[in-house]
């Protein structure tokens, strides 16, 4: 007689407890979506339908600039913590074990092991020391600490792509007498091109929904679109707020699902 295999969807709870997850985690976010084209003000009391929010959320000036200046930081973090997370998956990856290995992928992936708001601490520290000795106010703090803090984002699907990759190629490549740039540039890069991009979108993402290293390290007039955002509701919920928390959200759902199909194993 065949033995049945074990089956977790059969344990005595399974069901409702999968169901209450599910409700606890998409009915908020469908109550947010659903209210956003509500006609009136109130985030509770259905009005009717209406798309006025999202226009006068397209109309408000507050919104255009922290949303500009949201991408524009998102956008060279990105840009620069994928650069970053490359050179050193190349480097810990594509080589023998060494000593000291281990405390690397640590340093790399602190961030991701440190809790958000003591990395925020030390990084207003340190940007108040150097505000102090050169008198600058402006964006590049914000920039530079999004990309430090999105580096092990980018550098884990990037890293993930590097292992799974067939050395085949290069073998072939080195063996037709082709110098490690032009490997790298004719095979590693095309190949590892996905995982790239892959980081860097998870980078972006990122970078686009930080609220707490944004409040600690901005000065004054430097909202970005979620700590604008947290400062509304701290006064009043509103339909707008609700309204551009769904733009988020798409944007959001967008780059992520674009970040499933790019690294998910083909068939």
């Amino acid at each position: 007689m065949a033995k049945r295999g074990f089956d977790t969807a059969k344990l005595p709870g399974f069901t409702p407890t999968a169901i209450f997850v599910f409700v606890a985690l998409y009915l908020p976010i469908f109550m947010l979506v659903f209210y956003s084209f509500n006609a009136g003000k109130s985030v509770g009391i259905w009005e009717g339908f209406s798309l006025q929010w999202y226009g006068k959320a397209w109309a408000n000036d507050h919104v255009k600039d922290a949303t500009l200046r949201s991408i524009l930081i998102a956008s060279v973090a990105a840009v620069v913590s994928t650069i970053v997370a490359t050179m050193a998956a190349l480097g810990t990856t594509r080589r023998k074990d060494f000593k000291g290995q281990t405390f690397i992928y640590m340093m790399i992936n602190q961030p991701l092991m440190v809790p958000e708001i003591v990395t925020a601490v030390a990084l207003l520290i340190f940007f108040a020391w150097i505000k102090v000795a050169t008198g600058y106010q402006g964006l590049g703090y914000l920039i530079v600490a999004h990309a430090a803090f999105c580096i092990p984002f980018a550098y884990l699907p990037i890293r993930a792509r590097l292992e799974g990759m067939d050395l085949t190629l290069e073998t072939a490549a080195t063996d037709l007498y082709g110098s490690p740039w032009q490997v790298f540039r004719y095979v590693t890069f095309p190949l590892l091109l996905p995982g790239i991009i892959a980081g860097m979108m998870l980078a972006f993402v990122t970078s686009l929904d930080d609220v707490v290293i944004t409040l600690f390290v901005k000065s004054a007039g430097q909202d970005t679109l979620p700590t604008y955002m947290l400062g509304q509701i701290r006064r009043s919920i509103s339909t707008e707020i609700d309204a551009i928390s769904t733009v988020l959200l798409g944007l959001t759902v967008a780059l992520l699902t674009a970040f499933f199909l790019l690294t998910r194993k083909k068939e």
